[in-house]
């Protein structure tokens, strides 16, 4: 792809290898010829072996497990290699932004980590940012450059509409989760229920009041992402014991650390449906999890930084 005699070079550390090539794939571009891998004390070595002097550069990295820190600096040391290489400009972009939930001081002395990787971004040489649902929308302001922040719930949307379920109703699984789970719902075409979680007392189990009616109903419960998915789980399982039919799950970010795994297959859950934007292997393969291809969506947005396109104009 060529703009106005730049070219668009497309790079990616060990992250998600699977999702930067899809996303080549869809722009029918090949993969940048770079190299991310360890001096024997441990430090990244970076080796980027073709000329991007001049080019418009995407450095396609998630900062998630089972390594974040080491992604996070395999990305910010590729940034730096570029810009010394006289890149013309460089867009990080970022599937899953880690650090993304340590948003604010929650208590005292609480460091704000989401900002800090920011900082490290901007300084390492970073031009945009290209990403997707961050954990609290306000993220976005901590950089000081632009960021291009894309919503996957259309995504999971149209998946559940092409399912044809019938009597659905949306549920979101706490109180924070409202207004993405409305804007799931008006998509769908359904109404809406809430979780509301409430500890009685220090180390007593939560209860669960479920706010609105889903006797009968096809239950989907929506959020951002889902990490050791003991809430998502047990809200299934709420969900079930008050007369829910089926109980269908969807995020945009299976972080699915620690137990994860365990929980969703003993679960209730008849199927859990996540994007691609962190890499799960081959032994994430189970019954009632499916991954949908965040690519599209991505190329899309490549392709309209590159010719200098509205990106929001996707979700008109």
């Amino acid at each position: 792809m060529h703009s106005k005699g730049k070219a668009i070079k497309i790079f990616a550390g060990n992250s998600n290898q699977e999702l930067a090539k899809a996303i080549c794939g869809e722009l029918g571009v090949p993969l940048g010829d770079a190299e991310v891998t360890n001096f024997s004390d441990g430090e990244i070595a970076v080796n980027i072996k073709e000329t991007v002097r001049g080019c418009d550069v995407y450095v396609v990295q998630s900062t998630s497990r089972p390594m974040v820190n080491r992604y996070l600096m395999e990305l910010l040391i590729m940034i730096d290699a570029l810009k010394r290489a006289s890149a013309g400009r460089i867009t990080a972009v970022i599937p899953y932004y880690g650090y993304a939930r340590q948003d604010r001081k929650a208590k005292a002395r609480d460091p704000i980590s989401a900002k800090l990787v920011a900082d490290l971004i901007t300084a390492a040489g970073a031009d945009r940012m290209l990403t997707m649902d961050l954990h609290a929308a306000q993220i976005q302001g901590y950089f000081n450059i632009p960021v291009d922040h894309l919503v996957g719930g259309p995504i999971l949307s149209e998946y559940f509409i092409s399912k044809r379920l019938e009597d659905v109703t949306v549920v979101s699984p706490d109180l924070g989760s409202v207004t993405r789970s409305r804007a799931f719902a008006d998509r769908l075409d359904a109404p809406i229920a809430i979780i509301d979680k409430r500890r009685q007392k220090a180390n007593e189990s939560e209860v669960m009041n479920v706010i609105g009616d889903i006797e009968g109903q096809t239950c989907i419960l929506i959020d951002d992402m889902i990490d050791t998915a003991g809430t998502i789980c047990n809200a299934a399982a709420a969900l079930v014991e008050r007369g829910a039919k089926d109980v269908y799950a969807c995020c945009t970010h299976g972080v699915l650390s620690g137990p994860a795994l365990q929980r969703i297959k003993d679960s209730v859950i008849k199927e859990l449906v996540v994007l691609d934007t962190i890499y799960l292997d081959e032994s994430f393969d189970i019954p009632n999890l499916k991954q949908l291809s965040v690519a599209p969506i991505f190329a899309e947005s490549i392709r309209r930084i590159f010719h200098n396109d509205s990106v929001s104009k996707l979700f008109d």
